[in-house]
């Protein structure tokens, strides 16, 4: 199982190389070595790529210390969804559901768009086609801004994720405001939406470059934003995952904040000590 003592409690993981092509087995296995340096529990968004087949077979072969919380994508349409969902259900059978636990329908599908109905039925089907697989006992939720996570979409979701961030924030005071900011938000959800459901942060995190406003987008904000919110959530018992493992540098065209998030650049290498996050 995974380590205990890790800097953070999860990270998101998109594996896509940069160039945006499919890496493969060991290129996986190689980053999650280093993922597992800073954390036990990786988000990942889709089954693309192979990318849910191919972690669980680097986990498994090398015997790295992380377990995994699956997603599969909306937001290129049905098509991709079942792709996604068939690719899923493979990979849990090939592997089995040990390292698996949990499955996100969806990432900010109602912030981009999508009806609640047309989510609400994208969850069911996906637990559906679970509970006949005989994998039933995988949690099912979807993952959403937390402003726009109803009780409807809460009912129908075994845990309530909900993605935070501050970084866009139209005003900026500091550090420590921005992330206990994050933790009010938190707390609003499990006072009033979760109906006693586990809230976990599903993204929240800070860029070293680019510009989302008033906030200071620089690599000692980056570091202290981690520092900070890794106390403030371990304080007020909330899981998360911290946004994200590498630079997205993979995504063509993006702003250059979107690009930045990370905690290891493109090319996998630290862009701060990870021993500065094991203090509180």
């Amino acid at each position: 199982s995974p380590v205990t003592g890790c800097p953070l409690w999860g990270l998101t993981y998109s594996p896509y190389n940069t160039d945006g092509s499919c890496p493969d087995v060991n290129t996986v296995a190689a980053q999650l070595q280093k993922v597992a340096q800073a954390t036990g529990h990786i988000r990942l968004y889709s089954s693309d790529c192979s990318q849910l087949s191919s972690v669980l077979q680097a986990i498994t072969r090398d015997k790295i210390a992380l377990d995994v919380y699956a997603g599969i994508w909306l937001a290129a349409g049905p098509s991709r969804m079942q792709a996604d969902l068939d690719q899923f259900v493979a990979a849990a059978k090939t592997f089995g559901t040990g390292l698996i636990k949990g499955l996100s329908v969806g990432n900010e599908d109602i912030s981009n768009g999508m009806s609640e109905a047309t989510l609400i039925g994208y969850i069911n089907q996906v637990r559906a086609r679970l509970q006949a697989e005989g994998l039933g006992g995988i949690p099912v939720y979807t993952t959403e801004q937390d402003a726009k996570f109803s009780h409807a979409m809460a009912a129908v979701s075994d845990v309530v994720e909900i993605n935070v961030h501050t970084i866009f924030d139209g005003y900026f005071a500091n550090m420590d405001a921005s992330v206990q900011s994050v933790i009010q938000r938190a707390n609003h959800i499990k006072n009033n939406v979760a109906s006693g459901k586990k809230v976990r942060i599903g993204e929240t995190g800070w860029a070293s470059a680019g510009n989302t406003g008033p906030s200071p987008l620089t690599l000692a904000n980056e570091i202290a934003y981690a520092q900070k919110f890794k106390c403030a959530a371990a304080a007020a018992g909330f899981e998360y995952f911290y946004f994200e493992a590498k630079d997205a540098q993979w995504k063509a065209g993006a702003v250059l904040s979107e690009q930045n998030f990370g905690i290891f650049n493109a090319g996998f290498t630290p862009k701060f000590d990870f021993g500065l996050l094991n203090n509180c």
